[in-house]
């Protein structure tokens, strides 16, 4: 049950980050920082397509294929994004450099979701 619940949980933010604030533009801050890490030129269809992405991370989530692989990638990803941005763009950032906090306890959820939560119930 908390291993639905988590993994719920998980999608949501990747399906709430990439449809509603990417994909839809209800957040045009995260235009920005695709714009000041990558290029003013092009940082609407970049983003739009990080949009998707994390829309299809959710789809990939809640189908529980190839979980241990999907959670290893998910922390690869948010390490690298959170990485980059504390380092190029902190002020764009809803926390500043505290938002790598918050990242950092996300990948604490996935991994304790998958590699301790999921393997005591099976």
């Amino acid at each position: 049950m908390l291993d639905k619940l988590i993994t719920y949980f998980i999608a949501a933010v990747w399906l709430i980050n990439g449809l509603f604030c990417k994909v839809l533009n209800f957040v045009p801050r995260h235009e920005e920082i695709v714009g000041r890490i990558l290029g003013n030129t092009y940082s609407k269809p970049l983003t739009i397509s990080i949009g998707l992405s994390e829309i299809a991370m959710a789809l990939w989530i809640l189908s529980g294929y190839k979980s241990r692989l999907n959670a290893i990638l998910q922390i690869a990803i948010i390490a690298t994004m959170n990485i980059m941005e504390f380092i190029l763009v902190p002020d764009l950032l809803f926390w500043g450099r505290f938002n790598s906090l918050y990242a950092f306890l996300f990948i604490l959820l996935i991994y304790f979701k998958e590699f301790n939560l999921k393997s005591k119930s099976s």
